[in-house]
């Protein structure tokens, strides 16, 4: 009856153990990164020259700004929205939510895969906007 016992307590205690050693899943190590919500195909110059809108605004007379530019790539040309920083390009796992953002300067707060390059997405908020404002243009 005691080993019983003692093999319950010590598997308790190994789970706990394994439980508490793992990084919480939200939250864990979450940063602020700083960009434009752009999409895959310009940001990496699959069709672009600049890592920019400017040829395919050039090209298409119903693309007329970088948000008309990243939905027309998404939807159109196979492309995923994208958070573009100066120095590196992140995929981001709100499709639907980044989406909204397109085109614009934003603050993404999320956690980093630095395998993937992936960020899991817990917020977005312009960044020209008040800090209370989250919600994404209409």
């Amino acid at each position: 009856m005691r080993t019983k016992k003692a093999r319950t307590m010590l598997a308790g205690a190994i789970l706990t153990w394994m439980i508490s050693s793992y990084p919480p899943a939200r939250g864990g190590d979450e940063k602020t990164f700083k960009g434009e919500i752009a999409d895959s195909q310009c940001a990496l110059n699959v069709h672009s020259l600049s890592q920019s809108h400017k040829e395919m605004i050039e090209m298409k007379p119903e693309v007329k700004t970088s948000a008309d530019c990243a939905r027309y790539c998404v939807k159109e040309r196979g492309g995923i929205v994208v958070l573009q920083t100066p120095d590196k390009v992140y995929k981001l796992d709100a499709q639907i939510l980044a989406e909204q953002w397109a085109g614009l300067k934003v603050k993404v707060l999320g956690t980093l895969d630095p395998k993937t390059e992936v960020i899991t997405v817990r917020n977005i908020e312009s960044i020209s906007s008040s800090p209370s404002k989250t919600s994404p243009p209409k």
